[in-house]
């Protein structure tokens, strides 16, 4: 399951692809977070940022995803993945943000329970 999920992370890891730029964050050599910034018009501009939480195991329980808001000039949270563990399975339970709720909502429909080997 590790590589699962180093994979997700590593995914969006780098320093400039051309039109975007990334930021990491590390606490204690772990990634927290990664902002990830658009080239427009010559300037960067915020885009999107991952924020990573742990268990005591450094095991991955939480990846937000918030999409930076021009007009409002503010971070607003869009999805959140979140894994438990349970001996050799791994949930992963996705989310999607409610405004009007103020809270995540369960998209059920995309639950995945794997075996980690």
């Amino acid at each position: 399951m590790s590589f699962f999920l180093l994979t997700h992370v590593l995914a969006y890891a780098g320093s400039h692809d051309g039109n975007y730029v990334y930021n990491t964050e590390e606490k204690d050599g772990v990634l927290v977070a990664q902002t990830v910034y658009k080239m427009e018009s010559g300037a960067l501009v915020n885009h999107i940022k991952y924020n990573y939480t742990y268990d005591d195991r450094q095991r991955m329980t939480e990846n937000e995803t918030l999409k930076w808001n021009s007009a409002r000039q503010q971070w607003e949270k869009d999805t959140c993945i979140r894994y438990t563990y349970e001996g050799k399975l791994v949930t992963t339970t996705y989310y999607k943000w409610n405004a009007k709720q103020k809270d995540y909502l369960e998209l059920p429909e995309l639950t995945v329970i794997i075996e980690a080997t």
